[in-house]
């Protein structure tokens, strides 16, 4: 695999990147072509923090949950979608959001969902700097 080091999105997937892969996001209209591009993204994110929840593999499909916080205390939960070829990802789409409180009129409607501190959603605390 080329590059010194394994990307953050490598460590979070758990399966290496193409040099050729090409990384969407939805979110903000971009799209990053290039592992050693997808690395120079990363590398602007100083002191980033993240916990991997949970990878779902079938077939040639990924799917990743995890969480995150940029360094101001706001977490965003994530999910990115990583499509496979011979073991590298090739395409990983990226979502996230940031957590909100439920608007009042949907308290009725739905339960809490409990989010235990070293669970699949880890609070604040428990994110690492990667």
């Amino acid at each position: 695999m080329g590059g010194d080091a394994n990307t953050r999105l490598e460590r979070i997937l758990g399966v290496p990147l193409a040099e050729d892969a090409v990384r969407p996001w939805p979110q903000s209209g971009e799209l990053i072509r290039g592992r050693a591009r997808i690395a120079e993204v990363e590398s602007h994110f100083v002191g980033l923090r993240l916990a991997v929840g949970r990878r779902h593999g079938c077939g040639d499909t990924l799917v990743v949950e995890w969480s995150n916080d940029y360094g101001d205390g706001r977490i965003y939960r994530n999910v990115s979608i990583a499509e496979l070829r011979d073991g590298e990802a090739m395409r990983v789409t990226d979502y996230w959001g940031e957590p909100f409180t439920a608007p009042e009129w949907r308290r009725e409607l739905g339960e809490r969902l409990e989010m235990p501190p070293a669970g699949v959603w880890p609070a604040s605390d428990a994110l690492a700097v990667s």
